[in-house]
């Protein structure tokens, strides 16, 4: 897994495996990645694996093809498997440990961390890449998650002035400048980039509305939370 030195588009674009299979989600995928999309998170909760396996090999090439990095959501055996430059997890899922030891101390591993910097002390203690915050706003993927507040962000970036972070949960063009300014170092996004009339324009029209707000540094996903206070 080659993990890329900068990812410096905002834009942390999440796949809606419900509505967007194949066919269908390479195509706009391709798109986003094509408006300038760095960083994509392959998500699908289903139990048909000869699929997801199909997929993510096939959008791991993409992102490949545009230097872009693929995060696999949950499943480290999946991101081994197809090469992907890391995984995003759930207070629920593997372990981070577990998963750095499967993969490696190059990849990137982002954990969910919710409302709580208890959680994300945890996560940087253990060496995590990247700590995702969330829901900000009302979400479609996830409608009944427990909202967190714009602060968190800024609390976040106080404390671990070097850890990237991510926010989740209802983001689109209209209030991608609240999480940044807050502190967030990217946004994920789902419904919004997949949903929208042209993926690529949403991708190019994102980064240049959040341009004024720019990540505060050029990340390279490197397990460094252990040595934060």
């Amino acid at each position: 897994m080659t993990n890329p030195s900068h990812i410096t588009h905002p834009l942390y674009a999440i796949t809606d495996s419900a509505q967007f299979r194949e066919k269908k989600l390479y195509q706009v995928v391709d798109a986003l990645l094509d408006g300038g999309c760095q960083l994509l998170q392959y998500r699908d909760k289903s139990t048909d694996h000869a699929r997801r396996q199909r997929e993510a090999r096939q959008l791991a090439q993409l992102c490949q093809q545009y230097g872009a990095a693929l995060i696999i959501n949950d499943d480290v055996q999946l991101a081994r498997q197809c090469g992907a430059q890391g995984v995003h997890l759930g207070q629920s899922d593997t372990q981070l440990l577990d998963a750095r030891q499967k993969l490696g101390e190059d990849v990137i591993i982002g954990i969910t961390c919710h409302a709580s910097l208890t959680l994300a002390q945890t996560a940087a203690n253990n060496g995590a890449s990247y700590l995702a915050f969330g829901r900000f706003f009302n979400s479609h993927t996830k409608p009944g998650a427990k909202p967190a507040t714009l602060d968190i962000l800024s609390a976040a970036r106080e404390r671990w002035p070097t850890l990237p972070t991510v926010a989740i949960g209802g983001i689109g063009l209209h209030n991608a400048g609240q999480v940044l300014q807050a502190g967030a170092d990217y946004t994920a996004i789902c419904h919004d980039a997949f949903h929208s009339a042209n993926p690529r324009e949403f991708a190019h029209t994102f980064h240049s509305i959040v341009a004024t707000v720019p990540p505060r540094v050029s990340v390279s996903f490197t397990p460094s939370g252990a040595t934060e206070p």
